[in-house]
């Protein structure tokens, strides 16, 4: 897996180049739902995640991709053999419409508790238009999301034997969420870990550096990443961990471990730290040109 060359892609391909690629072809293609490992499955399209963990007690569903494809989740989700009413909480990693557009819908049509962090809730009952959000105003908006439940950092969300921690991750919006939960196959254990974007974007003119806390922040998420529990990774979009590359290797060549790398959080990590500081010193350059 080639981490770096896939990040960049994300970050320069598709959302630097702004929300006209939310129509990307991959992002919209169908892709057959699948088993992770355990009782976590993926139910979201090619290039965008969406993430069921299964118990008898319910379901817990991470991420909803955009606004047009709930339909398609729901259908991923009864063609693995699950009801859309066992779904009691659906979580979000951060309240953008490529990630949090279809929560609306799948929330009306489950009945299941939204929930997200302190500041993920405020900008889904924005439908996305929140103003503290580094790229407000490049994002579409989408159907507000009420209510919203807020989860503490370091807080677990439980249905019977399923325990979802969330981890507060902001940089790439002030609400950003990874999640870290374990699944069990034949006896053995492990635990996997839904990282959010680790990219640094802003609307013309936004500039990081005006804003020490949000820096800080930022840091400290590259931190909190590099040291989660982490023996999958996946990410809502799965090309910036190499995820469905991973995914196809392990069909292929029935290599039941292809996904499994206990080092993927810190290598995700290691690659956007250093593009993080790069953007912060371009930005102190361009205010020495500006004469600010």
């Amino acid at each position: 897996m080639n981490l770096t060359v896939r990040t960049l892609w994300i970050g320069t391909g598709l959302l630097l180049a702004g929300w006209a690629h939310a129509h990307e072809a991959s992002w919209n293609r169908p892709r057959q739902p699948f088993r992770i490992y355990g009782n976590s499955w993926y139910v979201g399209t090619q290039g965008l995640s969406a993430i069921l963990i299964t118990s008898p007690q319910g379901h817990v569903l991470i991420d909803g991709t955009l606004e047009g494809k709930a339909a398609q989740i729901e259908a991923n989700i009864r063609a693995l053999g699950f009801r859309l009413c066992d779904i009691k909480w659906i979580l979000n990693s951060h309240a953008h419409a490529d990630h949090a557009g279809a929560i609306a819908r799948l929330a009306r049509d489950s009945g299941a508790t939204v929930a997200a962090s302190a500041a993920g809730a405020k900008a889904l009952r924005l439908g996305g238009n929140d103003p503290d959000d580094p790229q407000f105003g490049m994002a579409p908006r989408y159907p507000a999301v009420t209510p919203v439940e807020v989860v503490a950092d370091d807080a677990a969300v439980q249905v019977g034997p399923i325990a979802v921690v969330a981890h507060y991750t902001p940089g790439h919006t002030p609400g950003s969420t990874s999640w870290t939960w374990r699944s069990c196959e034949g006896g053995r254990c492990l635990t996997l870990a839904y990282v959010d974007s680790l990219t640094a974007l802003g609307r013309h003119g936004f500039r990081y550096r005006d804003e020490p806390a949000r820096v800080a922040g930022f840091r400290q998420t590259f931190a909190m990443v590099a040291s989660l529990p982490c023996d999958i990774l996946i990410t809502p979009h799965p090309e910036a961990s190499g995820f469905m590359q991973r995914v196809a290797a392990r069909d292929r060549e029935h290599a039941p471990d292809a996904l499994i790398d206990a080092g993927a959080c810190r290598a995700y990590a290691a690659v956007a730290e250093p593009r993080f500081e790069e953007r912060l010193a371009k930005e102190l350059q361009g205010a020495r040109h500006a004469g600010n």
